[in-house]
């Protein structure tokens, strides 16, 4: 995990995949038959960064790694599962911005030329992902996705290159971790889908993801500003 700033949160997961699976002027083409990659298929979490905060539940008040201010520590101390469960809110820690951080497998499908789906067995959540106009209004887990292709211009002779760019909001509260650190519904979720192919056959679906939340990642004042000299030795 890296930070970018105080007010943002910056991770990158990766998913190993197991599927079956002229001149002049042109039309435009729909995002499916532009998509410079193919998402598409089944995809299993490969977890080589903070094992021990997504293979387990970390005890109450770890968040270590996490830029959270003085209320989010608050509300993080205060976290009961047993409550949760009891109000029917289990799924907390399964929502858009901490959901590709789970463990488990995911499935993406397009449902039509301007929509793709992202469906997770764990926690049994679906995103959608709208190249037009979103559909709902959010105020569940997932919120509302906004896509585009970010494309990389193609040199001569080169095919084009790019990646999803997928940005939600409208999401409901939830936790970061599954310890309750929170996160906001004022929140802006930002990620990165791109297909990393291996010489020997082998993809890999990497995720970049920025999370940016002014309520509960935001430093307040100046603590632990250390001004401090250079020095040679």
């Amino acid at each position: 995990m890296r930070l970018t700033a105080l007010l943002a949160l910056s991770i990158t997961v990766v998913y190993g995949q197991g599927r079956g699976g002229g001149r002049g002027a042109q039309p435009p083409q729909t995002p499916k038959a532009a998509a410079p990659i193919d998402l598409t298929g089944y995809w299993v979490a490969n977890v080589t960064t903070d094992w021990r905060w997504r293979m387990t539940v970390p005890p109450k008040g770890d968040y270590q790694g996490l830029p959270v201010n003085a209320e989010a520590r608050k509300m993080a101390d205060t976290w009961d599962p047993v409550k949760d469960e009891a109000a029917g809110e289990q799924c907390k820690s399964y929502g858009a911005p901490s959901i590709m951080r789970i463990p488990g497998r995911i499935h993406i499908t397009w449902v039509d030329d301007q929509t793709l789906k992202l469906e997770t067995d764990a926690g049994q959540q679906t995103r959608t992902f709208y190249f037009g106009t979103p559909q709902g209004s959010g105020g569940d887990w997932q919120g509302v996705s906004q896509a585009s292709w970010d494309m990389v211009p193609a040199g001569r002779g080169l095919a084009q290159s790019g990646a999803l760019k997928v940005v939600t909001t409208k999401f409901k509260p939830g936790y970061l971790r599954k310890n309750g650190v929170p996160y906001s519904a004022n929140g802006v979720l930002t990620e990165y889908y791109d297909v990393i192919k291996e010489p020997n056959g082998g993809q890999f679906l990497v995720i970049s993801i920025t999370f940016e939340d002014p309520a509960y990642l935001k430093q307040a004042d100046n603590s632990g500003w250390n001004p401090a000299p250079c020095t040679s030795r």
